[in-house]
């Protein structure tokens, strides 16, 4: 059993039962046809459908997929999702980061945020000088810079904390 959001609106759960597909406990019949590598023709009450698999995060178990020239965003569920959930297990692998470390020690060549700026996962937050290289570090996590302890130009070392959240 799967549950599958569209668009963060329609919820449908679908099975996969004796070679029959039941989405929400009633039986569907589809005729496939694949094109190609992420192409498939379907055949859906006498009506045809062109699917493209545009994106795919099997990490995330969501992907990107383009009907008839619209793109769906489609996020997916299986029984051990849902089970977690249940046992309230499921946000175990959030990132709960509370400070970003140098990672190498090196040089602060540019500080990119400002103290109470709010950010994004994968945000730019500095650019550090390493073994005549440039590297930005990004934010692993969404939150609020609640203090940095560097400034342009500071020497850093390896696990020296560089910037704290709220």
């Amino acid at each position: 059993m799967y549950k599958v959001k569209v668009n963060d609106q329609f919820l449908f759960e679908i099975e996969n039962k004796d070679s029959a597909f039941l989405v929400n406990g009633e039986q569907v019949q589809l005729d496939l046809s694949t094109l190609g590598h992420r192409n498939t023709h379907v055949l859906y009450q006498n009506r045809s459908f062109n699917t493209e698999l545009v994106e795919i995060n099997k990490a995330e178990k969501n992907c990107k997929v383009k009907v008839n020239g619209n793109i769906y965003q489609i996020n997916i569920e299986d029984q051990f999702d849902v089970l977690l959930k249940q046992l309230g297990l499921d946000n175990l692998t959030a990132n709960k980061v509370s400070e970003i470390k140098a990672p190498m020690p090196g040089l602060v060549l540019k500080v990119l945020v400002e103290e109470n700026a709010e950010i994004k996962k994968g945000d730019n937050l500095l650019v550090l000088e390493a073994m005549k290289m440039e590297n930005i570090l990004k934010s692993s996590t969404d939150g609020t810079i609640k203090k940095i302890l560097i400034k342009q130009g500071d020497k850093v070392e390896k696990n020296q904390i560089l910037i704290q959240f709220k």
